[in-house]
């Protein structure tokens, strides 16, 4: 999920992740100015806002299981503006490489982020020149390794201390 500036800047602010739900504060609060993309093969199961804040008010069961969605993303949402409001770009990069690295994993089981220099550019709310430096200064450091739409990360213990920074954001 992104934001877009009135420029036309992009910024990222959630990964989802298989099992993720997408859209519930919609149920409360209506539309929200976010885009989505998907940067792997997904498949979306979709139930209608009307159907689900019906069963919500019927059942507390699953009232609470909405609250306790709404939580999880509130949380999550506070600590990426954490990482993006108080983190350097380094530390924006490094931050969303371990996010998108999570999930893929090349066949020598070193994690991989499936993504171009411009995508990370507008994840991490930069420019690709920017972030071509950083990517350069973790390579140079042995920290990632790139290769064409991919970094692949050599050193996830290195890459975490560079996403959290010397405040450990």
């Amino acid at each position: 999920m992104y934001l877009t500036s009135p420029e036309g800047r992009q910024v990222t602010v959630r990964y989802a992740r298989p099992g993720d739900v997408l859209g519930i504060a919609v149920l409360v609060g209506g539309p929200a100015g976010t885009g989505v993309q998907a940067v792997e093969p997904s498949s979306l199961f979709r139930i209608s806002a009307r159907v689900l804040t019906a069963a919500a008010r019927r059942d507390p069961r699953v009232s609470w299981a909405i609250a306790e969605e709404l939580n999880r993303r509130l949380y999550e949402v506070l600590e990426q503006t954490a990482v993006n409001a108080f983190g350097s770009v380094r530390q924006r990069v490094a931050a969303h490489l371990l996010d998108l690295a999570s999930t893929g994993q090349r066949p020598d089981h070193r994690p991989a982020a499936r993504v171009s220099q411009q995508e990370l550019a507008d994840a991490a709310g930069s420019v690709r020149e920017v972030v071509a430096r950083v990517l350069r200064d973790f390579r140079v450091a042995g920290i990632v390794a790139t290769a064409a739409d991919q970094v692949v990360i050599l050193d996830a213990a290195r890459l975490y201390a560079e996403s959290a920074g010397p405040a450990g954001l």
